[in-house]
């Protein structure tokens, strides 16, 4: 199976967002998240990164089907609840650069495309200058009976790039989980430093 990558800066992705919010929908029904899509709520979600200009997008691109997306944004263009954990760590919202999500469809997974997609993002974070790149990931139980008895965690290989687990800094954030209707999450972020590197 054949497919490219494709880098977009903010609004130059706007003929792919519906291609996006189909995607993410798909992959994140999947444990860890059991999201229940809601395309309304991703339509306004790809907005806020759509509109600033430092956002990145980056598509895996099967034939005309998009099968990974991977995005970023300036911390300062995130909404408040992202940028409040970084603000209680005295960390300025101008240093940090966002990795929003990575989302591949099982089709294309084991291919390296995640380190792709890091690579992408981390060497447009150093072109804006930021210091700090970060993420959040779901926190759940191991003992969740939702868990898939091959389920395979991302820890090790975020771990290999660098970036460290803060157990204190955490959020919370609602969605729609199958089966449950809203449910409030906590998530923990993971941040790498680069000065320090």
């Amino acid at each position: 199976m054949s497919h490219r990558i494709e880098i977009f800066r903010g609004n130059e992705v706007a003929p792919w967002l519906g291609h996006v919010d189909r995607l993410r929908i798909a992959v994140f029904r999947d444990w860890p998240y059991l999201y229940e899509g809601d395309l309304e709520y991703e339509r306004d979600y790809l907005a806020t990164y759509a509109k600033s200009p430092g956002s990145l997008f980056v598509l895996v691109i099967d034939g005309d089907e998009v099968v990974g997306a991977s995005t970023g944004v300036p911390l300062g263009d995130e909404t408040e609840a992202f940028k409040r954990p970084f603000a209680a760590r005295g960390i300025a919202a101008a240093e940090v650069f966002y990795f929003g999500e990575s989302v591949l469809l099982p089709s294309h997974r084991g291919r390296g495309i995640g380190h792709a997609f890091f690579d992408a993002r981390e060497a447009w974070a150093k072109a804006l200058g930021k210091r700090i790149t970060a993420f959040c990931a779901v926190d759940r139980a191991d003992e969740d009976p939702r868990k898939p008895g091959n389920y395979r965690p991302n820890d090790a290989f975020w771990t290999k790039r660098g970036y460290l687990r803060q157990p204190g800094m955490q959020m919370r954030l609602g969605w729609k989980e199958i089966g449950r209707g809203e449910v409030e999450n906590t998530l923990t972020f993971w941040l790498r430093d680069w000065s320090t590197q």
